[in-house]
């Protein structure tokens, strides 16, 4: 049946978290190697969205980008999959235009059943199951980047944590993780493709291994032992997970980039209970602690925080502020709370007037701002080694680019013609200066 997919031209869009960048560039992957041909532009034969449903707004893009889609490529075969699939109402689904709906846990199966719907399959298909209980791996596999400059690589699906504000656990179901060996393998396949950085990632790192063999410190030892594998990273992380385990054997790797990001989401002891994230300030500083014991000072460590959960008040909000300005962090992400309908907190007392979560907001992201400008000011002066996300041609001859360093600092640069630029490579800059949370730099030597 896959033979149905040689030479349709498809478009895949992803919205949300590394776990959706993974999933997309996987889908991507099997797709191309079943001779389909990856289309950015209207016209497609077929649309695949990787979807989100982490917030109201993260649920209205998806509905943008499907009615975009039917726009652009009228004709086109929508098919959707991921959280916003697995939770969304057939009904909606149908009213927007989607043919193929499918669930988590069953991504692996998209292809089949695209090729299905592309040989003249007639009708709307929902092929999604219910995820609370359900322990099954989605055997996706990842065997070369073909999106993206950096391969992220999943290991871990599922939580069961429940945050009282995450709809997650939801449509992502129980924890369950990759095992180890395939791991290793698809790694070894992404570097033998000439990838130089992968990124670790999964919806709750944390519980890597909780109930397996090898703890999440085994695994990226056997993956920093992968040879040929120039740069590692981590996605998201919660606290809980960062242990001296871990963090010896992330001091101990050539290859390990020195940044992670430890969500917080509060500051206030109060509203860290109300959220059921199971951890004191005191204990996420002790984490703090414990990172730059084992990585330094100099490692960037960047959060998340939340503004204007239900029982926030202007007290708590502060303790907030003052915790990130404590914290030492780099980059903030500021979120304001999102209800979402089956959650605890959808139905708590105290919500905060929408003005309010406006101003806490806005007041977040100048202080997050401000850490990242003094964050960034540390490196000025100094060689750092840069993976090349694009670059393009400039005027007289040279080209443009622009990267991530080893501390997940976005830096731009221009170089003369003859200079050896392309996208994927490490290059070794002088960091010339900083502006607006962008590193500007030189070629080093």
């Amino acid at each position: 049946m896959l033979k149905n997919l040689a030479g349709r031209r498809i478009c895949i869009y992803t919205l949300g978290c590394r776990t959706n960048q993974y999933e997309g560039e996987a889908l991507a992957c099997s797709l191309v190697d079943a001779g389909a041909v990856l289309s950015e532009g209207p016209g497609c034969d077929a649309a695949v969205l990787v979807s989100c449903t982490v917030t109201s707004i993260a649920d209205s893009k998806c509905r943008q980008v499907i009615r975009r889609i039917r726009r652009h490529s009228p004709e086109a075969i929508v098919a959707v999959c991921g959280c916003w699939a697995q939770r969304v109402p057939e009904s909606e689904a149908r009213r927007l235009g989607v043919r193929l709906l499918v669930g988590n846990r069953r991504k692996a199966e998209l292809p089949k059943l695209l090729a299905e719907c592309l040989s003249g399959g007639e009708g709307f298909v929902a092929h999604r199951g219910e995820v609370a209980n359900c322990e099954d791996w989605d055997g996706l596999f990842l065997a070369r980047p073909l999106i993206h400059t950096r391969a992220f690589v999943k290991v871990q699906e599922g939580c069961d944590q429940f945050c009282s504000y995450c709809a997650v656990p939801l449509a992502r179901g129980l924890p369950v993780s990759r095992p180890a060996d395939e791991v290793v393998r698809e790694v070894r396949s992404i570097v033998a493709s000439g990838c130089r950085e992968v990124v670790i990632t999964g919806v709750h790192l944390a519980l890597y291994g909780r109930n397996g063999e090898t703890s999440l410190a085994g695994l990226m030892r056997r993956i920093a032992s992968v040879e040929g594998l120039a740069r590692i990273r981590m996605g998201s992380i919660e606290p809980p997970g960062v242990d001296s385990e871990l963090l010896e054997v992330l001091a101990g790797a050539a290859a390990f980039q020195p940044h992670l990001h430890i969500p917080l989401q509060s500051g206030d002891d109060r509203v860290l209970k109300l959220m059921n994230r199971g951890y004191s300030a005191r204990d996420y500083l002790d984490v703090l602690r414990r990172v730059r014991s084992f990585l330094g000072d100099e490692v960037h460590i960047s959060t998340d925080l939340m503004v204007g959960f239900p029982g926030e008040d202007e007290e708590a909000f502060a303790s907030s502020m003052a915790f990130i300005r404590e914290g030492g962090f780099g980059k903030v992400h500021v979120f304001p709370y999102s209800p979402r309908e089956g959650t605890r907190a959808f139905h708590m007392p105290g919500r905060v007037h929408p003005s309010d979560v406006s101003s806490r907001a806005e007041a977040a992201l100048a202080l997050g701002r401000e850490l990242l400008e003094g964050y960034c000011g540390r490196w000025v002066g100094r060689e750092e080694t840069l993976l090349v996300e694009s670059a393009s041609p400039v005027a007289e001859g040279g080209v443009a680019f622009e990267g991530l360093t080893r501390h997940f600092l976005r830096a731009a640069c221009e170089a003369e013609e003859g200079d050896s630029v392309r996208q994927g490579g490490v290059l070794r800059v002088l960091i010339t200066g900083a502006a607006d949370g962008t590193l500007k730099d030189r070629l080093a030597g």
